[in-house]
């Protein structure tokens, strides 16, 4: 970035295209106080440019309009842009060479040199690792993105840190992202389609099995990292699965919500739950997916406050979604896709008619 901002400032081989204006038009205060603490350089559009106050650098290295530019100016002023020309012609760039193949001190080096010392994150190492002219990874997300609006799962779209963990999940069977920075980066543009596909799949899953409308609607995020490595598959295809998958996979669900399984101990038991949820796929009946212990018992709905927000709450929604809901009014099934697409504070109600339950009944409940 620094060297392209340089080169932008002082190249002479470039010519503007019209109707774009230089960003790197950079100007010499000829007039600042030398020992003023604003700098001397202003980067400024046509409009702003003051011909007697301010110098264009960008003929500092072009003998042709270096002379033009300072044909007119009083000897002083002429002196002072000599000087000027002469420190740039002398000043060299440092430049240090580093040969590794160990990533991670390529991130160390990155992280101390790079915007004043602010580490870069994972996204963008890994950006870094696996670019090519044809694969840019944060395009491929925002492209994600676009493609998952008509769904509703858009805002996955811009959580890169889901998608960094599905993307380690599925291409090194590991939840932490931590892991792709070990993988080679053409690894990951070849199986880029792995996640994309994985990802597709489990929201068709979600959709059709569990009446998940949107992101905000899942218990855990998480429970996509899973369900993405088990979806994923070469090419552009969706993974078949049989009617006794889906009823393990609609299994493991309930017991992660209810049982709050990705509360503690999260990475831990994602990639207990990616081991498993392999041997699924592959139809090992040693799987031992929809087995998670859990406990639960009726004092779980009485005992319980349900807010907005929280994973009891939601996975209480979605139970009651599978049931076919009626309006209490009218007695016609409620289509959900819209309530749960949309369900927020101001539609809670419609969830817990609270109003109207007190009503009809003569005893006092909270919800």
């Amino acid at each position: 970035q620094r060297i392209t901002s340089i080169f932008g400032v002082f190249q002479t081989e470039l010519t503007e295209v019209d109707g774009f204006e230089n960003p790197f038009n950079v100007y010499f205060d000829i007039k600042a106080d030398e020992n003023a603490q604003d700098s001397q350089f202003l980067p400024l559009k046509k409009d702003e440019v003051d011909p007697k106050k301010h110098f264009p650098l960008n003929c500092l290295f072009d003998t042709v309009k270096y002379r033009k530019a300072t044909r007119d100016l009083d000897e002083n002023t002429a002196q002072k842009i000599d000087n000027l020309q002469s420190i740039f012609k002398e000043v060299k760039i440092p430049y240090q060479t580093l040969e590794t193949d160990d990533k991670s001190k390529v991130a160390i080096v990155f992280e101390r040199i790079n915007r004043k010392g602010v580490p870069l994150d994972t996204l963008q190492l890994l950006t870094a690792w696996t670019w090519s002219e044809d694969f840019d990874l944060q395009d491929k997300f925002t492209d994600l993105q676009e493609e998952l609006k008509p769904s509703g799962f858009d805002d996955l779209g811009g959580n890169a840190n889901l998608l960094l963990k599905i993307t380690s999940a599925v291409l090194t069977h590991n939840a932490s992202s931590k892991n792709l920075i070990e993988l080679n980066g053409n690894i990951v543009r070849q199986r880029f389609q792995e996640v994309i596909n994985g990802i597709k799949g489990s929201i068709d899953f979600l959709k059709n099995n569990l009446r998940i409308e949107k992101l905000s609607n899942l218990p855990y995020e998480h429970i996509l990292i899973p369900l993405s490595v088990f979806f994923s598959c070469e090419g552009n295809r969706h993974f078949n699965y049989n009617d006794d998958q889906r009823k393990k996979l609609i299994s493991w669900f309930w017991k992660c919500s209810f049982g709050k399984r990705y509360s503690a101990g999260t990475t831990k038991n994602l990639n207990k739950d990616i081991e498993e949820i392999l041997k699924l796929k592959l139809l090992d009946n040693t799987s031992e997916i929809a087995n998670i212990p859990i406990n639960i018992n009726e004092n779980f709905f009485k005992g319980n406050t349900f807010m907005m927000g929280t994973v009891n709450t939601k996975s209480l929604i979605l139970l009651l979604a599978q049931k076919s809901p009626l309006s209490f009014i009218t007695g016609s099934p409620i289509t959900l896709s819209d309530v749960l697409k949309e369900y927020n504070r101001s539609e809670f109600h419609h969830i817990f008619p609270k109003a109207y339950v007190k009503g009809v009944m003569e005893i006092e409940y909270s919800v």
